[in-house]
């Protein structure tokens, strides 16, 4: 009698522990294994970290344009969203990255004039990017991030132009050390 009673209870209460786990989305990783192991192993070289984050972006930005010229379906249209998201997780990752490298004042201006560039290009093919609902959110903060990105990297490049124009001594350097 007990043993069935159990055996109830564990079949009413079961659905309930199982549904959360399905409701559960799988965290997207915007980078593959080992562009994550490259961009660790550059993390001692700020220009050369921000060079790899470009180029990376790069590579995004030529998935969602390829994506553009595909026929519209359900499963483009999810598919964009992903990726979308995952461009604008990795812009606001490098932007983080900017933040921090520009208080140590490293020398990034070669990987930030590359970067300059790319961000226009990456805005031309998320503002052409024709509207659809699946994926306008994710195109909306895409947008946002990019702009926030070019801005950022804009400002810098100007800010550390400036800078190493006044410390000729320091230029090159991943960043200042105590004098």
């Amino acid at each position: 009698m007990r043993s069935r009673f159990l055996i109830l209870v564990s079949l009413l209460v079961a659905p309930f522990l199982v549904t959360p786990l399905f409701a559960q989305k799988e965290k997207r990783e915007p980078l593959t294994e080992a562009q994550i192991e490259e961009i660790r192993e550059a993390g001692i070289n700020p220009d050369q970290r921000v060079a790899l984050y470009t180029k990376y972006l790069n590579e995004h930005a030529d998935v969602i344009k390829g994506l553009t010229t595909r026929a519209k379906s359900p499963l483009r249209s999810h598919r964009l969203d992903d990726e979308l998201q995952d461009f604008t997780a990795l812009m606001d990752e490098l932007g983080d990255n900017l933040d921090v490298y520009s208080d140590r004042h490293a020398d990034l201006r070669k990987s930030l004039k590359a970067l300059t560039e790319s961000t226009e290009r990456w805005q031309g093919i998320i503002r052409t990017l024709v509207g659809d609902p699946v994926f306008d959110l994710a195109r909306k903060e895409a947008i946002e991030s990019g702009e926030d990105l070019a801005s950022q990297a804009k400002r810098l490049l100007a800010e550390q132009t400036e800078y190493f124009n006044l410390h000729k001594d320091e230029k090159g350097q991943d960043r200042a050390e105590p004098k």
